[in-house]
């Protein structure tokens, strides 16, 4: 294991109160889906700012850029900054980002603030394990997921929000409103969390170079990152192929049909909470299990109706459901078993963990494209449900911990 170089100042001897993990759950779902505001937005804001056809999906990639260097070189920075100062600053950025993609009118502008806005949107990646520090040890997976929840309903009403927003008013309402909650947001949260300073002797490069060392000795990290990553790649396969296949001939559904659509897999979100509680009575392990299988399931019961069928449709939004349901099962349970490995590398760990997994999705999301453009959603699903199982089978290979 890497040295401890860190002992970070308790903020709250007594723990976290209900009131507080509320407002840092709020905080990390307004704050997310910034992420993904711009995702079902992407043609109109092409056309509007002259950005080339073939150029659209810059506007989604560089805010996942924006997000995964920020996981790498900003939110390691909790484990050496005060906590609240570090992230009223990270919310300072990207509600200036959100003002000037709202202000956009040409392309260049508009794609830097991109960048800006996944840079900024890391905050929530600083406010979990915050919140994690916050807690006390025989509740810490209660409170992680709790705040976890917050972040995947925002992940997840952020599409059909934005949607919806777009048309009643311009696509450019839709950053300044964004903007405008993250102004309210910034003066909840300074005067709601409390401080935490990490006493450290090592400085921004060194804390940086010892996250390739904590990678490599912490197998907890390897596994749960690994798991992740798997999970997340097929949830980021699912949610870019559906709305294709659900507008496609099978099905016909309109941009409020797909939008009610999605707004289904919210309940999934309840898999925080319940993930949370059962890690925290030492089950993470039949958690992780359930949450990985829930994935596979959700893939095979899709193939159950003839396309196009009401009860096809059906079976379709359950698997939304348990997909969504199973990725945020593992998410929780993971972060709980990482947070574990030592109080003054959490912001580090969350970060690698953070990053990996991501990076799991964007490949998801690119494989799911082109395996739909070359065998539609049979090609899509196979593979789909091929990644959590792939999880699964590594999974029982796991040692229980004595």
């Amino acid at each position: 294991m890497t040295p401890s170089h860190t002992a970070a100042i308790p903020a709250q001897p007594a723990g976290l109160s209900a009131g507080l993990t509320f407002v840092m759950a709020a905080a990390c779902g307004l704050i997310a889906a910034n992420l993904y505001y711009a995702q079902p937005l992407a043609g109109p804001i092409a056309e509007s700012i002259g950005l080339p056809v073939h150029a659209t999906g810059l506007i989604v990639t560089l805010t996942q850029i924006g997000y995964g260097l920020g996981l790498l070189f900003l939110v390691p920075l909790g484990d050496l900054v005060e906590n609240r100062r570090l992230i009223l600053t990270m919310i300072g950025v990207v509600t200036l980002a959100l003002i000037a993609a709202g202000l956009s009118t040409t392309p260049g502008p508009f794609l830097a603030a991109s960048l800006a806005i996944g840079l900024g949107a890391v905050a929530v990646q600083m406010i979990v394990p915050f919140a994690a520090g916050l807690a006390p040890d025989h509740a810490r997976g209660k409170v992680v997921g709790n705040v976890m929840s917050g972040l995947m309903v925002g992940i997840m009403l952020a599409r059909p929000v934005s949607s919806f927003i777009a048309q009643f008013a311009s696509w450019h309402a839709v950053f300044f409103l964004s903007a405008a909650v993250m102004v309210g947001l910034a003066t909840v949260l300074a005067t709601q969390l409390p401080r935490r300073a990490p006493s450290t002797r090592l400085g921004y490069f060194g804390l940086i170079g010892s996250m390739g060392r904590l990678l490599v000795s912490q197998p907890v990290l390897q596994r749960r990152a690994a798991y992740q990553a798997f999970q997340f790649s097929s949830f980021s396969l699912f949610w870019t192929v559906t709305p294709l296949y659900l507008a496609g001939p099978a099905f016909g559904l309109s941009q409020t049909g797909i939008a009610l659509f999605a707004l289904a897999g919210v309940a999934g979100a309840i898999a925080s909470p319940i993930a949370g509680r059962l890690a925290d009575r030492g089950l993470a392990r039949p958690a992780t299990a359930f949450g990985l299988l829930s994935g596979v399931a959700g893939y095979l019961i899709t193939h159950i109706a003839p396309d196009g069928s009401a009860i096809a449709l059906a079976l379709l939004t359950l698997a939304a459901i348990l997909i969504d349901f199973g990725v945020t099962m593992t998410l929780v349970t993971g972060q709980r078993a990482i947070y574990g490995l030592g109080a003054d590398l959490r912001s580090r760990l969350n970060g690698l963990f953070m990053a990996i997994f991501f990076t799991g999705g964007a490949i998801g999301s690119a494989v799911g494209a082109w395996a739909f453009a070359e065998g539609g959603w049979s090609l899509a699903s196979m593979i789909g449900g091929a990644l959590p199982l792939t999880a699964f089978i590594v999974f029982l290979t796991e040692r229980r911990s004595r």
